[in-house]
């Protein structure tokens, strides 16, 4: 049987479609956790950050959440409505935005800490796969991000 040269435009084919379909169906899964936090996804995501590093500048978190500021800055904008974070200037350079978090987003922290466990009892993984599957997705991300 010789093969069709358009077996490679075969969704079944395709790598990036369960890594896409995972993906939407993952932040379906927290979006009840994170409406009991008023948080959406990429917010969830920027506190973690924040809860971790408690001050970063914007180029530096973006870094860390594989986000452009283009995307991080309403991010950033609707936490710091929220009184969850700070944005300032760095004195030794204007355009150095630095941001920080508040202590009522340390408090935030508290109570997410029930999304990892609600999210553990969504994905029914052993916890080898767990961890294969973040070793092959991080090898994935730095791979493109190389290239």
């Amino acid at each position: 049987m010789q093969d069709n040269k358009y077996d490679s435009l075969k969704l079944e084919n395709q790598l990036c479609f369960p890594l896409y379909a995972c993906s939407k169906e993952i932040v379906r899964q927290y979006k009840p956790f994170l409406d009991k936090l008023g948080l959406t996804y990429t917010q969830y995501i920027t506190m973690m950050v924040l809860w971790d590093k408690k001050e970063l500048n914007v180029k530096t978190l973006g870094e860390y959440l594989y986000l452009d500021s283009g995307t991080l800055t309403p991010v950033l904008k609707k936490l710091e409505s929220k009184k969850l974070i700070t944005r300032t200037r760095a004195k030794d350079d204007e355009r150095n935005l630095i941001v920080a978090i508040t202590d009522e987003g340390e408090q935030l922290k508290e109570q997410a800490l029930e999304v990892p466990k609600g999210m553990s009892a969504c994905i029914k993984l052993d916890v080898d796969d767990v961890r294969s599957l973040y070793r092959i997705l991080h090898k994935m991300l730095d791979s493109l991000m190389e290239g």
